[in-house]
This record gives structure tokens, C-alpha cells and sequence, in this order.
């Protein structure tokens, strides 16, 4: 009685960590479509990883005054039409612009990640639906800080 209990644990518990393990691939996979949607002007890449509720906003410093603006915000609207101009006018980043994930939490519905590409730093807040995980929510800050010296 006492091995079956074990290997019953022992089965529930590898499962567990499996499907928190495919949690945390397809949390990154919807980031780097994030990412890689802004970078490559690619919609279906955005259409993927964004929720069409999606509430994105941020501060952008002014190289002039080198003071940050008000916030700049995003919608599901606003991201596919920027991303339709960035592919239109071919204004891609640099190949070697910073394209990192690092995924933060994760729990049953909601999970949250950490985003460095070449505008800044994003936090994003995403939800778990039937088509898999949506980002929800975005806040950003640019430019990315200077390494100190």
C-alpha cells in the first residue's frame, strides 16, 4: 500500500513540473512572438501572443531634454498597424538588437515575464485561455539604462 501511494505522488508530482515546464515555454514562446512580431513587422506573430483587450503603455525619454514624457499608450489596434509599418517601411533593428525573456511568475491563470529589446525593458502581464497564454497588459520603460562603467 505504502509503494503505491509513493509511486501515485511520485506521478502527480513529475506531472506537475511538466506542465508548469510547458506553462513556462509557452509563456516565452508568446514573448518572443511579442518581440519578434515588433521586430520583424510579422502580425501573426502579434495576433498570437496578444490578448485584443491588450492595455500597453510607457515613458519614452527625449534625447533633446533627456527627460521622460508623458506615457505613451497601445493598443491591440495600435501594435498590428505598427507592426504593419515597421514591415511597409522596412525599419527593422539591428541583427544583434537585445531579444530577452525572462519569465518571472507563473501560477494556474496568470503568469508575468520581463522583456528587453531595443526600445527598453517591458513588464508584461499575461492570462491563460483556451488558445493558451495572451498577453494582457505592458509596461514599458525606454531606453534601455547604460551599462555603468
Amino acid at each position: 500500500m505504502k509503494k503505491s501511494i509513493l509511486f501515485l505522488f511520485v506521478v502527480l508530482a513529475s506531472t506537475q513540473v511538466n506542465a508548469q515546464k510547458t506553462d513556462k515555454e509557452q509563456v516565452t514562446k508568446a514573448c518572443m512572438n511579442y518581440l519578434e512580431g515588433f521586430y520583424e513587422g510579422d502580425t501573426a506573430k502579434l495576433k498570437t501572443a496578444l490578448n485584443s483587450t491588450l492595455h500597453k503603455f510607457g515613458f519614452w525619454k527625449s534625447k533633446k531634454t533627456n527627460k521622460y514624457g508623458e506615457a505613451d499608450y497601445m493598443t491591440f489596434e495600435a501594435a498590428i498597424k505598427y507592426a504593419e509599418n515597421v514591415k511597409a517601411k522596412k525599419s527593422f533593428p539591428p541583427k544583434n538588437a537585445p531579444k530577452k525573456v525572462e519569465v518571472l511568475d507563473i501560477m494556474d491563470k496568470i503568469a508575468s515575464a520581463k522583456v528587453t529589446a531595443w526600445w527598453g525593458v517591458d513588464y508584461i502581464l499575461l492570462s491563460k485561455h483556451d488558445s493558451g497564454w495572451k498577453i494582457e497588459q505592458v509596461l514599458w520603460q525606454g531606453p534601455l539604462p547604460r551599462p555603468s562603467k
